[in-house]
């Protein structure tokens, strides 16, 4: 009698626990070209492309990645300007459920000989809004940066447009710099 009880609370304790969704990777670069994993374009982009003191350029690294074979994304970024600045990069997620998952996992790591800055922002964007967090202690080593999906604040999590990754003059220890990003996923 003492095992079936055992067993009917054990069942019922994992018929209580929610259920989420396996790793998904959205941009894994591999490939060095475009779409990413979800079938979404991407690139830099500047909040004045007209003022040249600031800038973001994307382009495929093979040399520093993650893992042992495909790209990263190499993104050098310039918001050391008179004038305000922020740009960053941009991905489209064409629309992807996210609901089903727990966290928003990317590696991120600074250039030791350009530098980096130790603190970036990331924006979610969906028809309900654009939720922001911002990453902190970034260094020249690997590191996983893992987001738990709800500290975007967002309404709905089931109609995901973009990714965009911001550098912002005001938040920026360096200014400019190199930072690289490879194996975005949830889970």
């Amino acid at each position: 009698m003492k095992k079936v009880l055992v067993a009917i609370v054990m069942a019922s304790l994992t018929i209580s626990l929610p259920a989420y969704a396996a790793q998904k990777v959205l941009a894994d670069f591999n490939s060095g070209t475009k779409p990413n994993n979800v079938g979404g374009d991407f690139g830099a982009w500047d909040k004045d492309p007209v003022d040249n003191t600031q800038t973001c350029v994307e382009s495929f690294d093979d040399v520093v990645k993650h893992g042992e074979r495909g790209f990263s994304m190499k993104l050098k970024y310039d918001v050391d300007s008179p004038n305000p600045a922020f740009n960053g990069f941009w991905m489209k997620l064409n629309g992807i459920n996210l609901s089903p998952y727990k966290t928003l996992n990317l590696w991120v790591k600074g250039d030791a000989a350009e530098g980096c800055t130790s603190r970036f922002k990331i924006e979610l964007k969906t028809p309900d809004g654009v939720g922001a967090y911002y990453v902190t202690g970034v260094n020249n080593e690997w590191q996983m940066f893992t987001i738990p999906l709800e500290a975007f604040n967002l309404p709905s999590l089931e109609n995901c447009q973009e990714f965009v990754v911001v550098f912002e003059d005001r938040i920026a220890d360096a200014k400019s710099g190199i930072i690289y990003i490879d194996d975005v996923s949830v889970e």
